[in-house]
C-alpha cells in the first residue's frame, strides 16, 4: 500500500534586484549608520558642552586674523599684545621701542635678526627708541652617540643667552634681566661632511629662534608687570 506523504512547504524570500543596488535595504543601512553617527555626535556634545562652540569660534578667529590656532595653551602673539599692567596701552609700541645692542659671531648675528623680527625693532615708522637690550650668546656641544670605530654620531647642542633690558635715560635704569637657554640634538652623517655641516647649522638656527622667542616673551612679561609711567 503506497504511503502518502504531505508535500514539503516551499520557502520563499525576497532578494533585492541586482539592477537596483540602492534599494530599501541599502537605504535602511545608510539611515541606520547616519542615525548612529548623529547619536554619537550628540553624546559627545552633551558630554563636553561648549566644545563645539569653542572650536567654531577659534576657527573663525584663525580665518579672519590669519593666526595659528593655539587653543588651550594660553599663548598670546606679540603682534596682538595684551595691555600693560591692566592699562589701555598695548605692548606693541613698547617692544618696538627697544634698541638692540651689538652681538658678535654667527650665532650672535642670527639672534640679532631673530629678535628684530619679533620686536619690530627696525621699523622706520615705529616709535623712537627708549630702551636698550644687551645680549650675548654662547654654545656648548656634547657627544651623545658613537659609532663602532669610536667616532661621534650624534651631538647635543646647548645655547645660553644672558640679556639685560634697561632704559636709555641718563643714568640708565635696569628694567629686567635674565638668561635664555635652549637644547637640541643633531646627527652626524657617516663620511658625509656637507650633510653634517647642514645638520649642525639647522640645529643652531632652531636654538637661536627658541632663545629669541624666550627673550621676547620675557620682555613682554616685564612690560606687563611694570607699572605705567
Amino acid at each position: 500500500m503506497p504511503s502518502s506523504r504531505p508535500p514539503r512547504p516551499r520557502r520563499t524570500c525576497s532578494v533585492p534586484s541586482r539592477a537596483s543596488p540602492s534599494g530599501s535595504a541599502s537605504m535602511s543601512q545608510a539611515e541606520s549608520s547616519t542615525s548612529s553617527s548623529e547619536a554619537r555626535s550628540e553624546a559627545r556634545s552633551e558630554a563636553h558642552p561648549g566644545a563645539t562652540g569653542r572650536r567654531a569660534l577659534l576657527g573663525a578667529l584663525g580665518a579672519s586674523l590669519g593666526l595659528p590656532l593655539l587653543a588651550g595653551c594660553g599663548f598670546e602673539p606679540l603682534n596682538a599684545p595684551p595691555s600693560l599692567g591692566g592699562g589701555t596701552a598695548d605692548l606693541g609700541p613698547e617692544l618696538a621701542a627697544i634698541r638692540l645692542g651689538p652681538t658678535y659671531g654667527r650665532s650672535g648675528q642670527l639672534l640679532h635678526q631673530s629678535l628684530e623680527r619679533r620686536l619690530a625693532a627696525r621699523d622706520p615708522s615705529g616709535p623712537a627708541p627708549r630702551y636698550l637690550l644687551t645680549t650675548s650668546i654662547s654654545s656648548a656641544s656634547e657627544a651623545q652617540g658613537y659609532r663602532r670605530d669610536g667616532s661621534p654620531s650624534r651631538f647635543r647642542l646647548t645655547m645660553t643667552a644672558p640679556w639685560t633690558l634697561s632704559t636709555l635715560s641718563v643714568p640708565p635704569q635696569r628694567i629686567a634681566a635674565g638668561t635664555a637657554r635652549a637644547v637640541d640634538s643633531f646627527n652626524l652623517a657617516d663620511l658625509e661632511f656637507f650633510s653634517s655641516v647642514v645638520s649642525s647649522e639647522a640645529a643652531e638656527r632652531r636654538l637661536v629662534d627658541r632663545v629669541a622667542e624666550d627673550i621676547a616673551l620675557r620682555l613682554a612679561l616685564a612690560f606687563r608687570e611694570r607699572p605705567a609711567a
